[in-house]
């Protein structure tokens, strides 16, 4: 490790001083700089060479256990060794952001039983979908962000995107989740207290639709857990780091992530290291 720490960097500093500050002698370091690497050392090139890939597969995204589950499953190494070479060649995971709210629970509209208790399982598709709201800003202004989750798969089946924060996109985000999945008898549709969740015509649509409405318990931050989830992940892995020119740029951009990556690629170590609609293919009737 210190003849390597060494050859790292002795393109900065002359090697003498490199030598003496570790305690070894220059002989001794250019003769391993002579030897062949080692066997453990050629199967660490091709790790980091995976490890490297895989992480650029997932935007920057993945820490090393999710690395660690996407490596080819023919190439043996234990996660200790993957968060090693991580940080050998200085990659990590991107941390969460700190959550914040945009419910309006201050209004007189009667609110719904939370029929959840935070019991966020299902045992398939279409019996429970968690549904919140978040906000993105823009140099036009800020854009509001509603999305409908299935706690089966996490799949997002609904989402829409308004410049005003009203009961219209979460109507369109339940019009997008019942065009894309017609609801099952008995299926629960959670959200928090917000106006946008307890206006009448979201009601109505509810009902019509068959699907029975829940609402976190007041002031309980834990209750809608699941899809403020997705929500930091969202921010955290792409939000944070744009800066949003118009509402247009932001839309196309959030449809990317939802659509094509959110959905389709990026794995939960919930469903064991699949995304959601590869762990519902999985899982389907035949």
């Amino acid at each position: 490790m210190r003849f390597r720490f060494i050859q790292q960097y002795a393109k900065r500093f002359a090697v003498r001083p490199l030598c003496e500050l570790l305690g070894v002698s220059r002989s001794g370091y250019y003769a391993w700089c002579g030897r062949p690497p080692s066997k453990r050392a050629r199967e660490d090139r091709l790790l980091m060479a995976l490890i490297e890939a895989t992480h650029k597969a997932s935007r920057g995204i993945y820490g090393y256990r999710k690395v660690h589950a996407c490596l080819p499953k023919e190439i043996p190494c234990g996660r200790d060794r993957v968060a090693r070479l991580m940080r050998q060649i200085g990659l990590r995971g991107k941390q969460k952001p700190r959550h914040m709210g945009t419910t309006q629970s201050q209004h007189k509209l009667p609110v719904a039983d939370n029929l959840l208790h935070q019991d966020f399982t299902a045992t398939s598709a279409n019996q429970k979908w968690c549904a919140d709201l978040t906000f993105i800003w823009t140099a036009e202004g800020w854009l509001y962000l509603a999305a409908i989750e299935d706690l089966y798969s996490r799949f997002i089946v609904g989402w829409a995107l308004e410049s005003r924060l009203t009961d219209v996109v979460t109507l369109k985000a339940l019009a997008m989740a019942l065009g894309r999945r017609p609801a099952m008898p008995g299926l629960i549709h959670h959200s928090d207290r917000g106006g946008q969740y307890a206006s009448n015509a979201f009601k109505a649509n509810l009902e019509r639709a068959g699907i029975v409405q829940s609402m976190s318990g007041a002031g309980n931050a834990y209750d809608n857990a699941p899809i403020e989830s997705f929500f930091s992940r969202l921010k955290n892995e792409l939000i944070h780091h744009r800066d949003y020119r118009t509402r247009d740029e932001a839309r196309r951009d959030i449809f990317e992530y939802i659509e094509v990556f959110y959905n389709r690629q990026r794995v939960h170590s919930a469903l064991g290291y699949r995304s959601p609609i590869e762990f519902e293919a999985l899982h389907v009737a035949p």
